[in-house]
């Protein structure tokens, strides 16, 4: 059982450092009814223009993980965006531990003030009526 309570039309965001998947409570009151809006992958970030780090990779960290690393800044990034456009008021997020670190470090002032909570969990590949049983 979940402490947290999602707002009614808060967006839900679930992601890991290769996927994310935008849900939208669609319930009223204490009713969680998630419905799917759009998934986001690398590609389709690059495409709308956002950008990942620049410099050289760290001798340290493999290509998955640069990949990873800048995915959750191009999210963060999309996510100060879409705040800025009206497009939600209050945000969930879910990620598996190291994208929410990451992200975290990415996040605008903005985003933050919006979030009704984190969760650090990976549910990205489970089914939307998997996502709202565990957060009910």
């Amino acid at each position: 059982m979940s402490k947290h309570t999602v707002p009614p039309d808060a967006l839900v965001v679930v992601a890991d450092g290769a996927k994310a998947i935008l849900l939208r409570n669609a319930g009223t009151g204490s009713d969680l009814s998630l419905k799917e809006e759009r998934r986001i992958t690398p590609k389709s970030l690059s495409a709308e223009g956002s950008q990942g780090p620049s410099g050289s990779r760290p001798g340290d960290q493999t290509v998955h993980q640069t990949e990873e690393a800048t995915f959750a800044k191009q999210l963060a990034d999309a996510l100060y965006a879409m705040r800025h456009r009206g497009d939600y008021k209050q945000l969930v997020l879910i990620a598996d531990p190291q994208t929410l670190g990451q992200m975290r470090e990415c996040l605008h002032k903005e985003v933050e003030a919006s979030m009704a909570f984190t969760l650090s969990k990976d549910y990205t590949n489970q089914s939307v009526a998997d996502i709202e049983k565990a957060l009910a």
